[in-house]
């Protein structure tokens, strides 16, 4: 591809700007322009954008047709994520709607709330039922399958039959999910977290959250789990659980293209979101059995905005999910009424006798906790690194089938020679938690430690490092299997199949962390206090996993409710911590390095240290598009049609005498809100013309609700281009607005705390000067040179 990068050039930003700064390097001074067009639309400025089609010579077509390149650039922002509207229009139609409201209606609403959140968590754990059973079935297949085969060939010579049938059977199972990801739909791929977490900052992921998303998603995780992949369906629960909610929340099917006229008041963005973040938790929930941690992750990780009664629906909704994975589980299992597995993980109750620690572990606590954090800055800096690559050159779906099969096959015979050349036999006991004990080489009654680890799905192998007694495990097993798992995960992570890091890196943190109580007991045989490797196996899988994600609050309370017992509450939270600080001193979690590498502008949650020298005139866009309160109705179709600016909100101004004067803001109107008064051809009547105006209601912009119609579908006569709209009753009277001199954090705080889509930036006359968007405030950031400036492109 041709695809350049090129810098923008922002004008239109005022000429008394004082001292030029190398952060805005780029910027040309230019007074305001306004340019009249029939019915009085004028634009301030311009903004050009990113060209990446450049010209090229015959040359260079030969040499990148070689290289199959995308460039990827890091200090590139993408103009194609658009923001939601998580403010509330309160026009003239908002407030009838509301006044004819009774006090009745509003306890009736929160009541459908109530029950939304509800069916949220009722099919958010059937769904987490569904890929549990499915996961255990299939894979219960396939390892038996294996085990029979691999016992055969022990005994007759010919072992490699075995490793081509298990790499084979993965091979499949991968190859089904990575089609379904790759051909259909891509944004199934991966955990989904990073979307969700865009999603609830307020950015627009284009089709995250659609029906065909969730069915690909749910497909895809039963086939990469099964196909023993170093992947974990708890990630993925999570986004389905969003997905759920967003569709439930709706009462209706976009994509089915069925309306079941139900919950209609809660078609816009503000309701959707909250219902959302329940979704998320109701997924946490429900793969961990901790609504409490569910609500905590939400909070932590995903939603950007927060209210007491939303805490206690989501809290509804986890509770809900949790209840309903145990109870149809437990009727799976033939066991009605016994409600005893938490989640989608299983990770068996610590013994209360064992559970203790002392005052002199708190150091070596701490120490996991570093160790955790180095590893985690370790695979999230491999990790990163090998994205960028996928990015660059495995971007066709062909060529990620091919890799993600690849990966498959890898594992399976990483796996195989790892059991084939360990000598590492412990006696079968009664109690043993391996689901398939593999003998292969030992001596009759004795199973081969590094089988357990391999040979089983991800989540029964933490639950073995959790509570197998000790002795269980060689030091060298452990050592040789981290070694092994982490390397397959950072090559996993980021496939094009449908799977999580949740269970990988506890994985991975369990079994160094149980090789570090091994050792304990090695260099001080005498003390007690080590007798239980399984809780430093807790600890490393806690410090794994927050050294990559940087989680701390909600992943203490997960793992805390899915080991069932508190008293390691203090000591998981030290250790997450302790992660967090040393990981954050060499990169980003892995979900934000994820968010960064699709160059989403994601608002955190602080605007940069150092940015407080700027201010609204300098990071506004000029390239503003007005309307007069009365405009022509070919005025706004030509706007709107306009594909070189696209933009999606207008201020609406008082007409001006000045052709250079900008006008007084009297509002904003958006492009949706247009987009449905062109087509239900709501022009005012003229004497030319004998059109009538047509009055609407709220609900024929929340039928439009969420995928309003191209401009391109909608016909206008030669007539009809003549008339006048008036946009008084449809258009927000009270939008936000911010003075020239505001300083950026405080536009920033302002922004993300609202929600915002737009900001007007006005003078002291209250005429508009530009507009704040999420990307004029997402482009700033803290680099190593201090703040830096990222460049929009069209991506």
């Amino acid at each position: 591809m041709a695809n350049i990068a090129k810098k923008v050039s922002w004008s239109g930003r005022g000429e008394d700007r004082g001292e030029r700064t190398p952060l805005l390097n780029g910027a040309e001074d230019g007074k305001y322009n306004r340019k009249l067009s029939g019915g009085g639309m004028f634009h301030i400025g311009r903004l050009s954008t990113v060209d990446l089609e450049e010209e090229i010579t015959p040359e260079e077509e030969i040499v990148r047709s070689r290289l199959k390149e995308i460039p990827h650039n890091e200090k590139l922002l993408s103009l194609k994520f658009e923001s939601l509207d998580y403010d509330n229009s309160e026009n003239q139609l908002f407030l009838e709607e509301e006044r004819r409201m009774s006090h009745m209606g509003f306890r009736c609403l929160e009541i459908r709330r109530w029950v939304i959140c509800g069916l949220i968590g009722f099919f958010t754990g059937l769904i987490a039922c569904v890929i549990d059973i499915a996961v255990e079935v299939l894979a219960g297949y396939k390892y038996f399958l294996v085990k029979q085969n691999i016992e055969k060939f022990t005994e007759h010579g010919g072992l490699s039959i075995s490793l081509i049938l298990w790499a084979v059977l993965n091979s499949a199972f991968v190859m089904v999910g990575a089609i379904a990801v790759a051909f259909i739909e891509p944004i199934a791929g991966g955990s989904g977290i990073p979307q969700i977490k865009c999603y609830l900052n307020g950015v627009k992921i284009p089709r995250v959250v659609r029906l065909k998303t969730l069915v690909v998603k749910v497909f895809g995780v039963i086939c990469s789990v099964a196909g023993g992949l170093a992947v974990g369906k708890e990630g993925p629960m999570i986004h389905s659980g969003a997905v759920v909610a967003a569709g439930v929340s709706q009462g209706r099917s976009t994509s089915l293209k069925k309306d079941f006229k139900m919950f209609e008041y809660f078609r816009r963005d503000t309701e959707k979101r909250d219902f959302v973040s329940a979704g998320a938790a109701a997924g946490v929930s429900a793969a961990f059995g901790a609504p409490v941690g569910g609500v905590l992750f939400s909070l932590e990780e995903g939603a950007s905005f927060w209210n007491q009664m939303l805490t206690w629906r989501i809290f509804f909704a986890s509770m809900v999910s949790s209840f309903t994975l145990n109870f149809f589980l437990s009727i799976y299992n033939k066991k009605p009424g016994e409600l005893s597995s938490p989640g989608l993980i299983n990770f068996g109750r610590f013994d209360s006798d064992t559970v203790k620690y002392t005052l002199f572990e708190i150091p070596l606590f701490i120490i996991i906790g570093a160790l955790g954090g180095l590893l985690g800055a370790l695979f999230n800096l491999l990790n990163n690194w090998l994205t960028i690559f996928r990015i660059r050159y495995v971007h066709r779906p062909c060529l990620q089938v091919m890799e993600a099969m690849l990966v498959a096959a890898v594992t399976a015979t990483v796996s195989f020679a790892m059991i084939y050349f360990s000598n590492d036999c412990q006696p079968l006991g009664q109690d043993h938690s391996e689901e398939y004990p593999l003998q292969l080489f030992c001596a009759d009654g004795e199973y081969n430690a590094m089988a357990t680890t391999f040979f089983n799905t991800p989540e029964r192998s933490v639950r073995s490092l959790f509570h197998n007694p000790p002795g269980t495990y060689n030091p060298v097993t452990l050592g040789v299997f981290t070694l092994a798992y982490f390397l397959l995960a950072v090559w996993t992570y980021g496939l094009a199949v449908s799977a999580g890091v949740f269970i990988p890196s506890l994985l991975i943190g369990a079994a160094w962390g149980r090789l570090f109580g091994i050792l304990l007991s090695v260099i001080a045989p005498n003390q007690s206090m080590w007798a239980d490797p399984g809780k430093y196996a807790l600890m490393g899988a806690a410090a794994q996993l927050g050294g990559i994600v940087r989680m701390t609050l909600s992943l203490t309370v997960i793992l805390v409710e899915a080991t069932g017992n508190v008293t390691y509450g203090f000591p998981i939270m030290l250790v997450l911590m302790t992660a967090k600080i040393v990981g954050d001193y060499f990169v980003e979690g892995l979900y934000d390095l994820h968010i960064k590498l699709q160059s989403v502008p994601f608002l955190h949650w602080e605007a940069p240290a150092t940015s407080h020298w700027l201010t609204a005139r300098e990071v506004m866009s000029s390239a503003v598009t007005c309307f007069n309160r009365v405009e022509k109705v070919g005025t706004i179709v030509d706007v709107l049609s306009n594909t070189s600016t696209n933009h999606n909100g207008f201020p609406v101004v008082t007409h001006t005498t000045g052709h250079d004067e900008p006008g007084k803001i009297c509002g904003l109107i958006l492009r949706s809100q247009l987009i449905v008064l062109l087509k239900h051809k709501v022009f005012v009547e003229r004497a030319s013309s004998r059109l009538i105006q047509r009055k609407l209601q709220l609900k024929d912009f929340r039928d439009a609700y969420p995928r309003f119609p191209p401009i391109q579908s909608i016909h206008v006569s030669q007539d009809e281009r003549e008339c006048m709209m008036d946009l008084t009753e449809f258009m927000n009277p009270t939008p936000y607005t911010v003075p020239q001199e505001t300083s950026l954090p405080r536009v920033f705080k302002l922004f993300r705390a609202l929600g915002l889509r737009h900001l007007v930036v006005v003078d002291n006359e209250n005429r508009v000067m530009g507009l704040v968007t999420r990307k004029d405030l997402a482009r700033y950031h803290m680099g190593k040179d201090g703040l830096e400036e990222l460049h929009l492109a069209q991506m």
